[in-house]
């Protein structure tokens, strides 16, 4: 999953949509088991949201529309139980926090917009989803770094993100397994 995210956000800055829009289908059938072609339906959605989002007088109700419709494909064939609009808005907060906080210190707001998409998409405690929150801002800080030119190191700063994006996936899986395990 990390693979198919990371390369994601590259073609995502490269604005190589058609690239883009075949990541997500790899990870719409790897992290929410979404079967094919549905998959290429809540990827494009996903493609929608993220082209809608990209002006920076972006229709806000319009990329969330995109969202939900996604998270909603989502829901109905992974084993998680959300609520599709919550997250939306939650994905969405995510990208403003991203926007907004590139480049700053404090990145407290993008952590805690992080702790709690991850703990409603994934249905863990807030302190369960701390770990994986802060390993996903790391790797947006990453990203800022390669995309604000800098990056001494770009090939190893996407290694890195690749890495903290792995170490993030971990985390929301040792979290729900634990979670498991608890209920029995």
């Amino acid at each position: 999953m990390a693979y198919f995210e990371a390369t994601g956000w590259q073609a995502y800055y490269d604005r190589r949509w058609g690239r883009l829009l075949r990541l997500i289908i790899g990870l719409c059938q790897e992290q929410f088991r979404i079967p094919c072609p549905r998959s290429w339906q809540a990827a494009y959605y996903v493609t929608r949201a993220s082209l809608a989002w990209v002006p920076l007088d972006h229709d806000a109700r319009r990329v969330q529309a995109y969202y939900e419709k996604f998270y909603r494909l989502a829901g109905r064939y992974s084993h998680l139980r959300f609520d599709p609009a919550q997250v939306a808005a939650l994905e969405l907060r995510y990208n403003d926090d991203h926007r907004r906080l590139s480049g700053q210190s404090d990145k407290s707001a993008f952590l805690a917009t992080m702790v709690e998409l991850h703990s409603a998409v994934f249905n863990i405690s807030p302190a369960q989803a701390h770990e994986s929150a802060e390993l996903r801002v790391q790797a947006n800080t990453t990203v800022d770094r390669i995309t604000s030119g800098a990056s001494t190191d770009v090939a190893g700063d996407w290694r890195r993100i690749r890495r903290d994006l792995r170490a993030c996936y971990r985390s929301i899986a040792r979290a729900t397994e634990e979670n498991r395990a608890a209920s029995g």
